[in-house]
């Protein structure tokens, strides 16, 4: 056989083997396809696809390292070689600037880079080796960008049993990269989706919780006497809370509280503060030491939170009320029709001050007598010019309203028709005593 013949045998061999290895790059471009296809859990997606990419580039090592967003720093999210200890401590104790090494180059301008030899390249970030015991000889480094900006950068170490890296791998790991930006953004907008509705339910169940700790019903009647409330939420659950309490000899407990803080951890002080007042009062009739004694429990708590409050005993027998306040606004009175403003005796929030003493004041009750508790979010609504309803507003409207049998009803109707929706960031409660 003729040295041509030879050549042209050992020329078509190449070429078959080189057809062979894009037949097999796109089998396993199809195949990272099906990955992504397959499951949006993230860390398992991310994981199987760097092991395709550590295989189909025949490569020792590969890695992922994600953007940070908040720091503004690269880290690593997979590192798959041959010893797994070293890919923890580089997950653990490697993060990259912006610029710093070949990574946080290639994250920084948005273009791969191929380095045949490290030790030539003076952005080689020689720390990961030092700590690891790694060798890193050559390296590919392409980035991962998607619709929302820079996703991170994945990389391939030291091709085993081949040549060199070449732009054939370039290409072929570009497009890889570009399947693995979108199958990132899948997965993590899946994520947040999971999370969200994990959120969701979490609320959905404090809120239906938080309203069992609430009285069944928002009125209570207990001759000559009429009890009646408003709780409007600001958001799913919320920290107003208000409670009746039915005790011996004819006396009513009556409380109003707003916790400071949203969300989940008020709606669990709520909690804490309703069942530790219901077994203090059932203990104790007097306001003041209730008071005294919810206040050492809330200062014990770990949650870092306080109460604000009133507590009322009415004596329906004696028709009178002794009463406590604790940073609370003012009680709103309105006897014989003209209106008044009960601010004494007040101390600090419940939960602050674990040793302070509150005190408590007593007033009687004449028939058509009223009285009104309200939470800082009726008077702190604004309207269209941002300007605030305030206490004093409200307390005049009650004066001009004294006289009207369904007040709670008007004072609600004027609170919303004063404020724009967009200013409804605090509960609203409202608690009505009414001598009849």
């Amino acid at each position: 056989m003729s040295e041509k013949t030879d050549l042209n045998i050992s020329v078509s061999r190449d070429y078959i083997k080189g057809l062979e290895k894009k037949v097999s790059d796109l089998n396993t471009l199809i195949d990272v396809s099906a990955i992504i296809s397959s499951t949006l859990d993230f860390n398992t997606l991310i994981t199987l696809i760097m092991e395709k990419a550590k295989a189909v580039m025949n490569a020792e090592a590969c890695s992922l390292l994600l953007y940070n967003r908040v720091t503004g720093k690269l880290e690593f999210e997979v590192a798959l070689g041959e010893n797994a200890d070293t890919a923890e401590m580089l997950k653990k104790t490697i993060t990259l600037d912006m610029g710093q090494g070949i990574a946080g180059w290639v994250a920084e301008n948005r273009s791969p880079v191929l380095v045949e030899d490290v030790s030539k390249d003076s952005r080689f970030f020689k720390e990961a080796d030092i700590k690891t015991g790694f060798i890193t000889k050559s390296l590919l480094a392409v980035p991962l960008v998607g619709r929302g900006g820079l996703i991170g950068v994945a990389e391939v170490i030291n091709p085993v049993g081949r040549a060199p890296f070449t732009e054939y791998d370039v290409e072929i790991f570009q497009t890889f990269c570009t399947q693995v930006s979108v199958a990132i953004e899948n997965a993590r907008f899946h994520k947040d989706a999971l999370e969200k509705e994990r959120l969701h339910q979490e609320l959905e169940l404090a809120a239906v919780v938080q309203k069992s700790f609430l009285p069944p019903e928002p009125s209570l009647i207990h001759e000559p006497f009429e009890l009646s409330a408003v709780n409007i939420p600001a958001q799913k659950i919320g920290g107003d809370l208000y409670d009746f309490i039915e005790l011996k000899d004819g006396h009513i407990g009556v409380l109003i509280g707003d916790v400071s803080g949203k969300g989940i951890s008020a709606a669990l002080y709520m909690a804490k503060v309703i069942s530790d007042f219901r077994y203090i009062a059932r203990i104790d009739i007097s306001p003041d030491r209730v008071l005294n004694n919810l206040n050492a429990m809330l200062s014990r708590t770990s949650l870092s939170m306080f109460l604000t409050a009133i507590y009322m005993v009415i004596n329906t027998v004696k028709e009178m009320a002794e009463f406590s306040i604790a940073g609370h606004p003012p009680i709103i009175s309105i006897k014989k029709g003209v209106v008044d403003i009960i601010n004494d005796p007040s101390g600090p929030p419940l939960g602050i001050l674990p040793e302070f003493v509150y005190k408590k004041d007593d007033l009687s009750f004449d028939a058509g007598d009223r009285l009104f508790f309200v939470t800082d979010g009726v008077f702190d609504v604004t309207d269209c010019n941002g300007e605030r309803l305030g206490f004093g507003r409200l307390s005049e409207f009650i004066k001009g309203h004294a006289s009207s049998e369904d007040l709670m009803k008007d004072l609600l109707s004027f609170v919303e028709g004063y404020s724009v929706e967009t200013s409804k960031t605090d509960d609203i409660t409202m608690v009505e005593i009414r001598r009849r």
